[in-house]
């Protein structure tokens, strides 16, 4: 099966985010905020990939729709962690940029799926 531009988006920006986080550990910042940035970045993807293995519409939808609530949430973790300054400027525009996009892929799929099944 061919990888779907979503996927690979979501796994770049997962990548990006383990890149950053690992910089920011070295720096000795906010530890408990990048465990959470982490976490939260990387199961957008992780999301993602599951839902190609799900179990009829419903659960495709479902899997879409968590990945869209952990981007929601990695976006809040880069705005705490840009404004208490453990973040650059230019990291966050950066990173909000990609996790924006992605938002935006869900929310158009999720719309898709639900007004071609009628769910």
């Amino acid at each position: 099966m061919a990888e779907s531009e979503l996927r690979l988006i979501s796994k770049k920006f997962a990548k990006d985010i383990v890149f950053l986080c690992r910089r920011l550990k070295e720096m000795r910042k906010e530890g408990v905020l990048i465990n959470q940035l982490l976490r939260s970045a990387t199961s957008i993807g992780a999301n993602l990939h599951e839902a190609q293995y799900a179990q009829g519409t419903r659960d495709f939808i479902s899997k879409l729709e968590i990945s869209l609530k952990e981007c929601f949430e990695t976006e809040y973790w880069l705005e705490l962690l840009a404004e208490t300054d453990c973040i650059s400027e230019e990291d966050f525009k950066i990173h909000k940029n990609q996790c924006g996009k992605i938002r935006r892929m869900l929310i158009s799929s999720i719309k898709t799926i639900k007004e071609n099944n009628e769910c």
